[in-house]
């Protein structure tokens, strides 16, 4: 039997009756780096769902209450109140929808989440001077939410 090793990858070969048999070996996450990557993909479901819950809210009032918004003269991303309010919306249940499938572990909510999260970070950089401090807040988790996902292996949170 001969073994060689390099790094964490382990090759061994096996005379056998003459027979060549070789066996390979990968490494594997460690548990630790296993159990922080489900972690942020926790963290980044939850801050999703809690996201679209706000969305949905701010969404309904922009709709409903276009008013409570400042309007800013010869702003080059202006578009109407309510119309914001519709696009806050749907990206909020869309949001939400991915934070509860990350829960569940799937693969779609993962490339959902990161897509809609970089959607809503420009939808908020858009939005920036109509509800500045909220939008930057919302910018900085959506960040967040990318960079945990993207480490995210596909382990139930």
């Amino acid at each position: 039997m001969t073994a060689v090793g390099t790094g964490d990858h382990h090759v061994s070969t096996v005379f056998v009756k003459g027979v060549v048999m070789t066996t390979r070996t990968t490494p594997h996450r460690s548990a630790a780096a296993a159990a922080a990557t489900t972690t942020m993909a926790l963290f980044a479901a939850v801050l999703m769902m809690l996201a679209g819950l706000l969305g949905v809210l701010v969404g309904i009032v922009a709709i409903m209450r276009d008013e409570i918004y400042v309007r800013t003269p010869d702003y080059l991303y202006t578009l109407d109140v309510s119309t914001w309010g519709w696009i806050h919306l749907v990206l909020a249940v869309v949001l939400g929808a991915a934070g509860v499938g990350v829960l569940w572990g799937a693969t779609w909510a993962r490339v959902v989440g990161i897509v809609a999260a970089g959607i809503n970070l420009i939808a908020h950089f858009a939005f920036l001077p109509y509800f500045p401090v909220w939008a930057i807040v919302i910018i900085a988790l959506d960040v967040l939410v990318i960079w945990a996902l993207a480490g995210y292996r596909g382990d139930t949170a």
